[in-house]
């Protein structure tokens, strides 16, 4: 399955493999310049268990007027991986780490994301801190944001599941150390606000089921859907927030950036077509607060469907981009999260456009000239765009070969799927258990995103990752 994820990543423009050599062109001592010690702050992260890694951590303050600052520490990548330098070409070349549930294949030398940049419990690491101020409305005080290097050192690694677990009422969760346990409550306090504030102006709650293959001994013995819970949540909003005060502070002090955005969906009329099939009138041209409080309503009421009704959106709402963003620019914003001012700042170990985010930020903190111009930043953005499309089509496709495989021996059977596709090269459906994406090649006539239908799995091709049904009809 590994030889395959190689050949897939080469047939898509990848190199899959690090260059030999390549970190002997790695500084061993990076200039620290006037990096603030912060290593005695009780500072946190929350991942998964396996993950090596580790791109922020987080720390919270409670202050007099009931506001919470927070700070959001990320690995200083840019201090390792200068502009132009032959890993920051190879990072340049495949944009981001591919996750494809049989192995990862990283953006950056294992020794640079693993260990000297990651921020691994116990060592001590250096990190571009975003301080934000949270008011008690959710909203950012952006008159008090501030963005500097810091020393730091993690004190706690913790897990998604078992925070997860306690945030949701399970007391034997509770971290055994009782100041990580008061930071972990204070990170959610400035979430569960955070996260408010963004669904009173229209961001969109998804439940998504993207789909990984479990392997054993080397063999797929299942497709593991990967479900959020509170803490997942928590990590997610206090990203968003240093994402959108990230953006600002560039914009406020007159540096173009790289957006990331999401417009306003193409297939909002399909859409409303799935609201009105469950009793709802959405307005006819697109609105996130509508969308959102659908959305919301929908979770409540069928919460065992509400997985289906998400992926149906999400495929109609299409896919992100980066463009560039002049400070003098309108703002394109991000539809489904409901910002204005976004950029990628929170995982330079994983993505290109957070690494030239991080050097931005870290030049115009200091003072000194943006390291890039419009032009670069121009073309850094269409190629991020252009290879985040291809690692797409990359984990789709080892999906589908993971799928295909674990199949071959269910030819014949009947599922329940949803319609995922629609488009000139074909129709697609997911089948609910196990969640496999194929062709539906017969019985296709009339079906659209979001339908619920009946199939039978009538062939596979695992080596292609070639899944095909012929549909029964809807359900």
């Amino acid at each position: 399955m590994v030889a395959i994820a190689r050949r897939v990543l080469a047939d898509n423009g990848f190199d899959p493999e690090m260059p030999e050599g390549i970190m002997q062109t790695v500084p061993l001592a990076p200039d620290v310049g006037d990096a603030v010690d912060l290593t005695d702050l009780p500072w946190s992260s929350v991942d998964n268990e396996e993950s090596r890694d580790l791109d922020q951590i987080e720390h919270a303050e409670a202050l007099d007027d009931h506001t919470i600052r927070l700070r959001i520490g990320i690995a200083d990548v840019s201090a390792f991986v200068p502009k132009g330098s032959p890993v920051d070409r190879h990072a340049y070349a495949n944009t981001a780490s591919l996750y494809t549930g049989v192995r990862v294949f990283p953006m950056l030398p294992v020794e640079l994301s693993e260990q000297r940049t990651s921020l691994l419990e116990g060592g001590e690491r250096l990190a571009v801190v975003t301080e934000m101020v949270v008011r008690r409305d959710g909203s950012l005080d952006d008159s008090q944001t501030k963005i500097y290097r810091a020393r730091v050192r993690n004190h706690a690694k913790l897990v998604y599941e078992r925070v997860g677990a306690w945030l949701e009422g399970d007391a034997s969760a509770k971290p055994r150390d009782e100041e990580m346990a008061r930071q972990v409550r204070m990170h959610d306090a400035a979430a569960q606000v955070l996260r408010r504030r963004r669904y009173e102006l229209g961001a969109l709650d998804f439940e998504t089921i993207e789909a990984r293959p479990v392997t054993k001994n080397g063999r797929i013995v299942d497709l593991q859907v990967i479900h959020k819970n509170r803490a997942r949540e928590l990590i997610e909003d206090l990203m968003i927030a240093a994402n959108g005060a990230t953006a600002r502070f560039l914009e406020n002090r007159g540096s173009s950036s790289i957006r990331r955005v999401v417009r306003a969906p193409k297939r909002w009329p399909r859409i409303v077509e799935l609201a009105a099939e469950l009793g709802v009138t959405l307005p006819v041209e697109p609105d996130a607060v509508a969308l959102s409080t659908f959305l919301e309503k929908r979770k409540a009421a069928d919460p065992a469907r509400f997985g289906d009704l998400s992926l149906s959106i999400v495929k109609l709402l299409g896919p992100g981009e980066y463009v560039l963003q002049r400070a003098s620019d309108p703002d394109t914003g991000h539809f489904g999260l409901a910002v204005e001012d976004y950029a990628h700042s929170t995982a330079p170990n994983r993505r290109y456009p957070d690494l030239i985010t991080q050097r931005l930020l870290v030049a115009i903190s200091s003072g000194k000239p943006a390291p890039y111009s419009d032009d670069e930043l121009l073309a850094i953005a269409a190629h991020c765009t252009e290879r985040e499309n291809a690692a797409r089509k990359v984990e789709r496709q080892i999906r589908k070969v993971a799928a295909a495989i674990l199949l071959t021996p269910r030819i014949g059977e009947e599922f329940d799927a949803i319609v995922t596709g629609v488009a000139h090269k074909g129709t697609f459906a997911r089948l609910l258990r196990p969640p496999a994406e194929g062709r539906v090649v017969t019985g296709e006539r009339g079906l659209d995103v979001g339908d619920a239908i009946r199939v039978r799995l009538v062939d596979t091709e695992p080596n292609r990752g070639f899944i095909d049904f012929a549909a029964l009809g809807k359900r």
